[in-house]
């Protein structure tokens, strides 16, 4: 699908891969809608690239679905969906003081990066399966962001990797179930990468983690993620992946 002249839509969109990725969707000519729960932000960001801010809640389906409806109102109906919102989490099973970890933070990121997700996608396709065909035959496009703890979940992420492998795992039934639609569904996992949030840890603490990928041995730019999502995009026989990015780091238990 070409990008320019396309409506997307960005979750996560006000900081972080999901900024990146909704200018560089600005910079390859598509209308933006950047979706997060950050209003300030969002709005911030979408000023700069000539989008719209849209509040989002992505696990509340009255949220998305005014969010939908703004962002239609103004650049009409999106064919491309970056979903990268999502939280982090790390917390043992068993803690040191010997008691259970508290069920509501499992069910939290669960609920915010699966579940959550999920709901963006039952409501986004249902809206583009409606929309005609391009010149190609597809009708849209969207993107999960898992992470390489999916595959590789150090001690303590049991939540969020098993949120993460849950997107993995429904990157292909979810691209065949749509394909009867023609819209297509690919899942980048990310490793370590120079997001604000990895950033606030201590400089010793970013050198130690950069140090651990082999090449190249540094983080992650969030540019490198949005130039991949946007390639998924315009790359036509991308449909039912998984991609690391990861420069072929393969996670320590801890």
């Amino acid at each position: 699908m070409k990008i320019e002249g396309q409506a997307a839509l960005v979750t996560g969109g006000a900081s972080g891969l999901g900024e990146a990725t909704a200018r560089e969707l600005a910079r390859l000519g598509a209308r933006v809608a950047v979706l997060d729960r950050n209003a300030e932000l969002a709005e911030k960001v979408a000023a700069e690239i000539g989008g719209v801010a849209c509040v989002c809640d992505i696990t509340d389906t009255d949220s998305v679905n005014a969010a939908l409806d703004k962002a239609a109102a103004a650049h009409g109906p999106a064919r491309i969906l970056m979903n990268v919102a999502g939280i982090g989490s790390a917390k043992r099973i068993v803690g040191k003081d010997g008691n259970p970890a508290p069920l509501e933070d499992f069910v939290r990121v669960v609920n915010i990066n699966l579940v959550g997700g999920y709901n963006m996608a039952r409501l986004f396709a249902a809206r583009c399966a409606r929309l005609d065909a391009l010149d190609n035959g597809e009708k849209g496009v969207m993107l999960f962001t898992a992470s390489v703890a999916a595959f590789d979940g150090q001690v303590g992420q049991q939540a969020y990797s098993a949120s993460k492998g849950g997107l993995v795992g429904m990157t292909l039934p979810m691209a065949r179930d749509l394909a009867q639609h023609a819209i297509r569904v690919c899942t980048v996992a990310p490793g370590l990468f120079a997001t604000p949030l990895l950033m606030e840890l201590p400089e010793a603490v970013q050198q130690s983690l950069a140090a651990s990928i082999p090449f190249p041995p540094r983080l992650g730019k969030p540019s490198e993620f949005a130039e991949l999502a946007c390639h998924i995009v315009t790359n036509g026989h991308l449909n039912g992946e998984v991609i690391r990015l990861d420069g072929a780091l393969r996670m320590a238990p801890r």
